[in-house]
């Protein structure tokens, strides 16, 4: 059996650590990007994403970000515009909810709303069945069958 030479666990390898060494860089749009909220996902690396231009584009998750970066409905995300499709867009970045509050104080995601994920699931109101209350003489007369006995 070979021995354990590193410290172990998949969280280690990942460089998930709460020390702060994680902290990155915040990354501003340039030329030909633009900021996008996830809308719906598609699967297979694909997702619809509302742009802050007002325009909904589809978007492919560069390979690079696929199964290391885990994107969800709500995420704020960075789009490298495509000049022959206008239509559709690559993800190339995607921000943290810390982030996304740091662009939005510097302005850059200015009239644009921020979903959490948590809040978006709250916000849903259930929609339930209201009955009515049924009086003992409606239900009497209900059962006022002769096939049934029912005394009232």
């Amino acid at each position: 059996m070979p021995k354990n030479k590193g410290k172990g666990g998949k969280n280690n390898r990942r460089g998930k650590k709460e020390d702060g060494e994680n902290k990155r860089e915040l990354i501003f749009k340039e030329d030909g990007q633009e900021y996008a909220q996830v809308v719906k996902m598609l699967g297979n690396g694909r997702l619809e994403a509302k742009c802050l231009d007002g325009e909904s584009r589809l978007a492919q998750i560069r390979g690079q970000m696929r199964k290391k970066v885990w994107i969800v409905v709500g995420d704020i995300i960075l789009l490298s515009l495509r000049d022959f499709q206008d239509d559709r867009a690559d993800v190339i970045h995607k921000y943290t909810a810390d982030e996304a509050r740091n662009l939005k104080t510097y302005g850059e995601l200015k009239d644009f709303t921020l979903v959490e994920n948590a809040e978006a699931g709250s916000e849903e109101e259930e929609e339930g069945i209201e009955f009515e209350e049924a009086d003992i003489d409606d239900i009497c007369e209900l059962y006022s069958c002769s096939e049934y006995t029912f005394e009232c």
